[in-house]
Parts: C-alpha cells; structure tokens; sequence
C-alpha cells in the first residue's frame, strides 16, 4: 500500500490544480495580514473561505480525481492488490494532497503572521472539513458510474451543507423561539460539519457574546475539555462514515 499511497500523493503535489489551489490559499491569507494587523479580523475573513471554498474544492476536485484515475484502478486491480489497498491509496493520496495545500497556503502565513488560537483553530477546522468533503466526494463518485451525475451529486451535498441546512436551522430556532432550545440546537449542529467547524472558530475569536444566552451556553461546552473531545469525535465520525460506506459500495462494485 505504500507504494502505491506515495505514488497517487506525489502525482497529485504536482498537479497543476493543487499547486494552483496552494498559490491562491497563500496570496489570500497573505494579502490579508499585509492589509489588517488585527490577526482576528483576518481570521474571520479566512473563515468564510474555510467553510465554504475549501469543502467546494475539496469535493469537487476529488470527485474528478476519482473518476479520471478509474482506468488506473482497474489496472492496478487487475493484479494482486486487494480493493481496499487501492480505495485507500486514492482517498488518502487525494486526502493527504489537498490538507497539504491547504497547510502549505493558509497555515504557513497563519503561523508566520501570528494567529494565536484561532489561527490553529482555523487551520485544524479546515484541514478537517477537508477530510470531510473527500470522503463525501468519494461517496458520491461510487453511487453512480456517470462522471457528471457524480459531480451534480457532490454539489448537491456541499449546497445542503453549507447553505440549505443554516436556512433549515434558522426556520427551526425561529418557529420554536419560545422554548429552550439550546441542547437541541447542538445536536442539530452535530449534524452539519460545517456549521460545527463555524461555532468554533465563533468562539474562538471570542464574540459569543453576539449570540446571547445560546452564545454563552455553546461558549460554556465547546470551551470546556467535554466540548473539544465531542467536536473532534463528531468530525471524525463525519469522515469516517462516509468513507467506510463508501469503501462497502467500492467492495463489491462491478467496474
């Protein structure tokens, strides 16, 4: 499997989309510093990108990667390679490229510049996100054989996730406004990595205090030792779920 995985990441680093990505992710977040000196205003800036333009690339870019690289699986399946060598080779290859450009472009300069917390909070929250939405990617690609439904369905879960599921969580906080609603709404972020990675980078920039009662209530559990294990643990079940289906469908796929 090593082999392999080092052959899939070194072509995927010289790739002129990643190294593209890469070069876009440092110019931002570099051009950001040189104009603010407030790390936290540069960070909140970084954040839209985090939650909407990394999980959009990462998807869509693993979704095509997949499906160009469909005869090179077959090929390497024709020999004595079991289908999980070859699964994980690519997810980890395509996983492992795009968190590096990532590292590479915002992390480098975050670091430089002096983020502080929130600056490591943003670069774990991405690199997780990034994660995320691979493993949503490949999902996608091995429910269908068509290339382009593939990439229509991968759109379709970075959409739900990144702006269909707020507008439901506004519609539901706002209907039922005159009853507590805190522990519901945890849940309810729990359900959408992107809004979770959203709280805490909120919290981490220290402005729950714009959020009232449920600000200080979110700043109360994610602040505390319980409220890092369970957003950690919630991420990691957002990449492994999908994956793990992913690699079922995979398994005993006719390709």
């Amino acid at each position: 499997m090593s082999r392999l995985l080092k052959y899939v990441f070194y072509d995927l680093l010289r790739d002129r989309f990643i190294l593209a990505y890469t070069l876009f992710l440092w110019v931002l977040t570099s051009v950001l510093f040189q104009f603010d000196a407030d790390a936290g205003k540069v960070i909140l800036s970084l954040m839209n990108v985090v939650l909407l333009v990394v999980p959009l690339v990462s998807i869509v870019f693993s979704t095509i990667h997949y499906f160009n690289s469909y005869e090179f699986m077959e090929l390497m399946l024709v020999q004595p390679i079991p289908r999980k060598v070859v699964f994980l080779s690519q997810y980890v290859g395509v996983a492992s490229s795009l968190a590096t450009a990532f590292g590479v472009g915002v992390g480098l300069p975050v670091m430089l510049f002096g983020g502080g917390a929130a600056g490591v909070a943003l670069l774990l929250s991405g690199l997780l996100l990034t994660l995320v939405f691979v493993s949503l990617a490949f999902l996608a690609a091995v429910l269908t054989p068509d290339k382009a439904r593939a990439i229509g369905l991968a759109l379709l879960f970075w959409i739900y996730f990144a702006l269909i599921y707020d507008g439901l969580l506004l519609w539901v906080v706002y209907t039922f406004s005159d009853y507590p609603l805190e522990k519901i709404t945890l849940v309810l972020i729990a359900m959408n990595p992107v809004d979770l990675a959203r709280i805490i980078l909120l919290l981490q920039l220290d402005i729950s205090a714009l959020m009232g009662y449920t600000g200080a209530f979110y700043q109360q559990f994610f602040g505390s030792i319980l409220g890092l294990v369970f957003s950690a643990g919630v991420l990691l079940i957002w990449i492994a779920l999908p994956l793990f289906a992913a690699y079922r469908l995979f398994a005993v796929k006719d390709l």
